[in-house]
């Protein structure tokens, strides 16, 4: 790779705008790439599965636990992406080579604690979730072979943070990119050719992710201007660790509040039967690469808003957040425009099963003018998070998923219930998501402008 390509990006000098454009992008086509992940799965077992649908809804039944196994690693990744972005824009060597190296060792414990903790209990879990029992024996499988190749998920997306936080959003979507290729050759390998089933995307992934995250630890060992690489740096030292665990942990906790809210609600989807679950799996798909310029422009902002409070610059920081909000807003309009006018041919990508298609594309007309709110959510929670306060976005995701989905779509539920429709109606799913969202766009909008979080970058040895 060229090395124009890879060098890092210091947010703390130019035109804000054109920095977060130059940082994002990159970061937009990587996030792309990871949905592809999950997408071509859904593809591959749909079309050449077994019985493609109900494989469908296996995959999409077992996608809220992995979510909520994956939670330690996404604060660990937070945090990481926070201390390293305002020590590299302090400058302070010794900080970041000791942060990078405690976010390697922290990894490595998790995934064995996750490990020996969780596999014992997924078969409970899944019958406990009211899992239908024509899918649950794959659900299973996919579960277990993710947990078991937990590290790689884990650890690309912990060095793919820390790589942000030093500037460089290229070499982890290089990575990525290969290693989506590597998925999709052996998704049809194992799927269309071993006839592997759920096993064989579950399977596919993992090898392709420890690929991307070997990829990403030898960019990192490599980057020796920056910070230092070595042994020592991987011994637990107090400050860097409960610094990790007091940024970290609010992020993960948040994860954790939406993944359980996911669960939750899935027991409820469950209930509505395997086509009404594979549908949701294909309105997941297409919805992933919906939000995917609001997470892009989310995390740009936190690394923009890091770096600029290790510097010290707060009135680029403000400069910064109203810029990358109005670009996050303009490209969710165009995707929400996009999904009314072909959501249906969308949906037609994952099945031929004319029932469905209708059904998710129905579904999915609830969801699209929320897209507009989450990028007013995403851009602002990321400069908080980036500033150092990721309890704020936390309290919000608390309360717009325990007090506001959660409730809702149970609440739609039971109201809507008539001897032709036992359950309610299907839509309380989608509603209630729609609402948390926009929910959450109001008050996250409240407290940035409140402004606490300018008050929270963390202390430089």
């Amino acid at each position: 790779m060229a090395k124009g390509l890879t060098s890092n990006i210091d947010m703390t000098v130019g035109t804000p705008w054109k920095q977060i454009v130059k940082f994002t992008l990159p970061m937009l086509i990587g996030n792309i790439a990871q949905q592809l992940y999950s997408t071509v799965d859904t593809i591959v077992v749909g079309n050449y599965a077994s019985n493609g649908d109900d494989c469908i809804a296996a995959v999409g039944s077992a996608l809220p636990i992995l979510n909520m196994l994956l939670v330690l690693f996404i604060g660990i990744s937070a945090g990481a992406s926070v201390m390293v972005a305002q020590y590299f824009g302090a400058k302070n060597r010794k900080a970041l080579s000791y942060t990078i190296g405690n976010c390697l060792t922290a990894t490595a414990v998790a995934s064995v604690a996750l490990i020996l903790i969780a596999a014992p209990f997924i078969r409970q879990i899944l019958v406990f979730l009211n899992t239908p029992p024509e899918i649950l024996q794959w659900c299973y499988e996919y579960l277990m072979i993710s947990l078991i190749g937990i590290a790689g998920m884990a650890y690309y997306n912990i060095l793919s943070g820390i790589l942000r936080g030093l500037g460089d959003s290229v070499s982890a979507l290089v990575y990525l990119l290969i290693a989506t290729a590597i998925n999709i050759v052996l998704d049809i390998w194992f799927v269309a050719g071993f006839k592997m089933d759920v096993a064989g995307v579950a399977l596919a992934t993992v090898i392709a992710q420890f690929i991307s995250s070997i990829l990403c630890l030898i960019k990192l060992a490599r980057m020796k201007q920056h910070f230092d690489f070595g042994a020592k740096y991987l011994k637990p030292k107090s400050h860097y660790i409960k610094t990790l665990i007091k940024l970290g942990l609010p992020s993960g906790l948040t994860q954790a509040i939406i993944s359980s809210a996911m669960i939750t609600v899935q027991a409820l989807t469950n209930q509505f039967g395997e086509q009404f679950i594979a549908a949701n799996v294909i309105i997941m798909r297409v919805d992933g690469f919906a939000m995917m310029p609001n997470f892009s422009f989310g995390m740009a902002l936190t690394t923009y808003a890091g770096q600029n409070v290790g510097a010290g610059r707060y009135d680029r920081v403000i400069k910064g957040a109203k810029q990358g909000m109005l670009m996050a807003v303009a490209c969710s309009t165009i995707i929400t425009t996009a999904i009314l006018f072909f959501g249906k041919y969308l949906m037609g990508v994952f099945t031929e099963t004319t029932e469905l298609v209708e059904l998710a594309s129905s579904l999915m007309m609830i969801l699209a003018v929320g897209y507009i709110a989450m990028a007013v959510t995403q851009s602002l929670s990321g400069i908080m998070r980036g500033a150092g306060d990721t309890l704020t976005p936390m309290w919000i995701s608390l309360i717009t998923t325990v007090i506001v989905r959660v409730p809702l779509a149970y609440g739609i539920s039971y109201l809507t219930t008539t001897p032709e429709l036992p359950i309610g109606r299907k839509e309380c799913i989608q509603i209630s998501l729609l609402c948390s969202w926009v929910m959450g766009a109001i008050l996250t909008a409240i407290f940035y402008r409140i402004g606490g979080w300018k008050k929270k970058g963390i202390k430089q040895l």
